[in-house]
């Protein structure tokens, strides 16, 4: 992530946390206002790695040196003849070249975005779309950018928990025990009292064989009709 002459440090922690969110860890400043690390920090929790990281520049030729793709963001759109793509596209080409070395998704300042000579430097330039108010808040602009990243890497820079142990479906009798206790919980909260059992009892089959639950959700549910008889039961038994 490179940003070019950023004028306000509450944009740039918003741009580190839309970079932490998305998983996205090297940013560069390219001439950026005086700010406080710690601000950054204050603003973007839990950020602390990515602001240790910041790099500054003072060209924007230096900051692009080793990066092998330039993605280029402006909300206006040019006279001039450069390569243009939408987000989407842009991110599915940044990852095509990620393998070969850096590559890099370029932003510039808040109240004029990037000057043409920047944009003569990238390989392709987004202009995000939008209604005719084109101006987006910068780091509002960014998370859209990484966003279409993160999805187009397949979620590849998220870790997931692994899933717990799948549980078997449930069985013929497992079910039939459920229907029972279910059907025993109605009859107990008088629930068929202007209602036809039969009737009741087949929607209800019928929509837990629609849901399909493994045996693990099934013992739920069975549980809670358990509980719904055994409620009643004590509070007759308090009544006595």
């Amino acid at each position: 992530m490179v940003l070019v002459e950023p004028r306000d440090p509450v944009n740039i922690a918003g741009v580190v946390r839309a970079m932490k969110n998305m998983g996205v860890q090297a940013l560069s400043l390219v001439r950026p206002v005086e700010y406080d690390p710690s601000i950054i920090e204050r603003i973007a929790h839990d950020t602390r790695d990515l602001v240790a990281g910041i790099q500054h520049f003072d060209q924007i030729d230096d900051a692009l040196a080793r990066c092998v793709r330039v993605v280029a963001y402006s909300a206006r759109r040019r006279a001039a003849k450069w390569r243009t793509a939408t987000p989407r596209v842009a991110a599915l080409e940044l990852l095509a070249h990620a393998s070969a070395g850096s590559v890099a998704l370029v932003f510039g300042r808040e109240e004029s975005g990037l000057p043409n000579e920047v944009l003569d430097r990238a390989n392709i330039v987004v202009t995000i779309p939008t209604t005719e108010h084109a101006s987006l808040n910068l780091a509002q602009a960014v998370m859209i950018a990484l966003y279409e990243v993160h999805v187009a890497a397949g979620s590849l820079t998220r870790e997931i928990a692994a899933p717990r142990k799948d549980a078997p479906p449930p069985s013929a009798i497992e079910l039939e025990r459920f229907f029972g206790d279910a059907n025993r919980a109605l009859e107990a909260l008088d629930f068929y009292k202007t209602r036809n059992p039969e009737l009741i009892m087949r929607t209800l089959r019928s929509l837990t064989f629609r849901a399909t639950p493994d045996a693990r959700e099934l013992q739920l549910v069975r549980a809670m009709a358990l509980e719904v008889l055994r409620t009643i039961n004590r509070i007759r038994m308090d009544r006595t």
